[in-house]
């Protein structure tokens, strides 16, 4: 039984990675539906996110006493990468409820819908990572060739938030109080994350228990500390890697059992 589970969902997840112009499609339509007839388009994102990132990086600059050269680069960055989190996590968990209509007429893999909110969220961070080097550039920080390590920085995150997608798109369709619960949970998590505050300003002790224990910070980590010019450290790939082992393999678990669930539930 298991076995058979967990063929249903690979064969599933391999089918819709083949409908990857599917994917590409769904995403760009979603973002484009979402400014139709705006002059800047998903700019207007960007535009918000820059004030906003500016507005914070002036007060808590000022309340935390920090060097503006090394705290706005370390906000910007943040803030933009947080965004991106928390839209794949909060938008995975209504990906199977927004697609209801699409899934229960046409016959195309449910990860699809999956892959289109990690897409459509991929197109706006593209957006919105325009800001970070403008930044970088008010500051006089230079970039140097470490920054190529966010790369793969980026893609074990993305592996990470798309089995947490994964598995909240099912829970929440079984359950759908669940959401709520989820944009609660990520408001706490934003702020235990250093995001608007740097980790340097936390007691060494605290700083165990609120960074080494934190896995969205591990995460940031292995994408922000090259974009800053420094190395993540090997306890940040660990984490990230392990939680990208255990978290598929309980995602596959459960996709299979419960996805042939999933239509009767919407």
């Amino acid at each position: 039984m298991r076995k058979a589970s967990t063929i249903i969902a690979f064969s599933d997840i391999a089918a819709a990675t083949r409908r990857y112009t599917l994917v590409g499609m769904l995403g760009w339509q979603d973002v484009r539906q979402r400014y139709r007839r705006s002059a800047l388009g998903p700019f207007w994102l960007t535009i918000s996110m820059g004030v906003m990132i500016g507005t914070i990086g002036v007060v808590f600059g000022q309340i935390f006493k920090s060097p503006m050269a090394e705290f706005f680069p370390f906000l910007a960055i943040g803030m933009i990468l947080w965004s991106f989190i928390s839209a794949v996590i909060t938008d995975g968990c209504t990906s199977f409820i927004a697609a209801e209509g699409i899934i229960k007429q046409l016959p195309i893999p449910l990860f699809v819908h999956i892959l289109r909110v990690i897409w459509r969220n991929t197109l706006i961070l593209a957006h919105n990572i325009v800001i970070f080097p403008l930044v970088l550039l008010a500051v006089g920080k230079p970039i140097s060739w470490i920054v190529l390590i966010s790369i793969p920085g980026l893609l074990l995150a993305v592996v990470n938030l798309t089995w947490m997608a994964l598995i909240l798109a099912i829970l929440c369709a079984r359950y759908r109080d669940l959401p709520q619960i989820v944009g609660s949970v990520l408001q706490v998590v934003f702020y235990l994350t250093p995001i608007m505050w740097m980790p340097n300003l936390l007691p060494s002790r605290a700083g165990i228990y609120l960074l080494d224990s934190n896995p969205v910070y591990h995460l940031l980590e292995i994408i922000r500390a090259p974009l800053l010019g420094q190395l993540p450290s090997t306890m940040n790939w660990i984490v990230s890697l392990v939680l990208a082992l255990v978290g598929w393999s309980m995602a596959v678990a459960v996709y299979g059992r419960y996805k042939r669930r999933i239509a009767y539930w919407l």
